[in-house]
C-alpha cells in the first residue's frame, strides 16, 4: 500500500490527527510539517498517478475541489500568494500539495526571500520544530474547516 493510501485508511479509522475534511473526490488534510503556515494537501480518493487516468467528470471535479481548498488555506491563513504542486515523483498516488506563501517566509535562501518553496532547506522544513503540538494542530483545522464551510 502506498503511503497516501496509508494516510487515506488512518482517516477511515478516525486515527490522522491532520484530517481536515472529506469531499467527493479526495481529503483534506494539513502538512506534518508547517513551516508554511496552513500547508494543506488534497489526497485523491482514487489511486491514480496521473491527472489524465481520472474520468472525465472525476478529474474536472478534483480540479475544482482543489481549488476551493486552496481558496480556503488562502483565506484561512492570510496568503500573499498560493503555490500548487502536483509532484508525484516521490508518493505516485494523485496529491496536491497547497503551500499558503508570505513575504519572508523562506527567509535569506532564493532571491531575495523569493522562490519555490523547494529552495528552502528540506532539513530545516522538516525540522521537528515546525511539527504543530496538538493546540497549534486543533487551532489549524478550525481555521482551515470554517473557511471550507464558507465555501463549500
Amino acid at each position: 500500500m502506498c503511503l497516501i493510501c496509508e494516510r487515506i485508511q488512518m482517516i477511515k479509522e478516525h486515527k490522522n490527527p491532520y484530517f481536515v475534511k472529506e469531499l467527493e473526490t479526495g481529503y483534506v488534510v494539513l502538512g506534518d510539517y508547517q513551516h508554511f503556515k496552513g500547508y494543506t494537501l488534497f489526497l485523491c480518493k482514487e489511486h491514480k498517478t496521473e491527472l489524465f487516468q481520472l474520468d472525465k467528470d472525476v478529474k474536472i471535479k478534483f480540479l475544482e475541489e482543489m481549488s476551493l481548498v486552496a481558496e480556503a488555506a488562502a483565506r484561512a491563513f492570510h496568503a500573499e500568494k498560493m503555490n500548487y504542486e502536483l509532484l508525484g515523483n516521490g508518493d505516485t498516488h494523485l496529491h496536491w500539495h497547497l503551500f499558503p506563501r508570505a513575504a519572508g517566509d523562506l527567509e535569506n535562501y532564493g532571491n531575495d526571500g523569493k522562490g519555490p518553496v523547494w529552495w528552502y532547506p528540506m532539513e530545516k522544513m522538516y525540522d521537528d520544530r515546525n511539527r504543530p503540538t496538538e493546540e497549534e494542530l486543533e487551532e489549524l483545522k478550525e481555521k482551515l474547516q470554517r473557511e471550507l464551510d464558507v465555501l463549500l
